[in-house]
Order: C-alpha cells, then structure tokens, then sequence
C-alpha cells in the first residue's frame, strides 16, 4: 500500500544554518513558499524545515531540535560523499560501515548536521 517517503519534517534551531548547511554538503535544492514551511529538496523527496519557534501545523506532539536519525541513499560512490565532507570540515561520526537497509546491502557515513541530527548517507552494494 506504501510506496516511498515524500517529505519529512526537521525541527531546528536555525532555518538559516539548517538550509546552509544541507545546500553545501549534500546539494540539496531550498524552497521557500509564502505561507508554508522551508523546504529542501532532492531527488523526488524533500525535507520540510520548522524553525523551533515557527512551527506549522498539524506537527509531532513534542517538536525538538536535533531528534532526527534518517538515511539518505546516494548513487555517487561513497568515497565521493567522503571527499566533499571532509572539504566542508563535516565530522564523519562512523562510517564507512556496512549496513543493510530496506533494499539489501548498503555501505553507509554517518554524520551530524548543526542541531546534531544523525544523518547517515549510504550507497547500496551490488
């Protein structure tokens, strides 16, 4: 009945920081529409951004900065994503590690964004 994920909703101290960082580490694409909430795009999903103190609603029961754990997949190689955090000054938390995730085997990076927001980034093995 479920196919895939549209959007997620991030709660952050910075909408400013947040949208930096995630457009020059990973590429993603904002979007700002009067009325509703930041976004930043990739791929055919998007994160929705709320701003702790500018949260829209229906939202989660307990909004909080820095509760976000989720995996992004690539289709560049993993050593790519390695190169360009590490030119970002992005602390790799663990990673590469072997995972495996909703369509096999994966390797995955792990890092944090600025509310400390665990974002691991994997590419899938063949």
């Amino acid at each position: 009945m479920i196919i895939s994920i549209d959007h997620f909703v991030l709660t952050v101290a910075s909408l400013e920081a947040t949208c930096a960082f995630y457009q020059r580490v990973l590429g993603f694409r904002r979007i700002d529409t009067p009325g509703l909430p930041t976004a930043l795009a990739f791929g055919n999903q998007k994160i929705n951004v709320h701003e702790v103190s500018r949260t829209f609603e229906p939202k989660a029961k307990s909004p909080t900065p820095g509760s976000g754990d989720f995996c992004l997949i690539t289709d560049r190689p993993l050593g790519e994503l390695l190169a360009s955090l590490e030119a970002d000054r992005v602390t790799v938390e663990l990673g590469p590690v072997e995972r495996i995730g909703a369509r096999g085997r994966m390797k995955s990076v792990y890092f944090r964004d600025p509310d400390d927001n665990l974002v691991e980034v994997s590419e899938y093995l063949e």
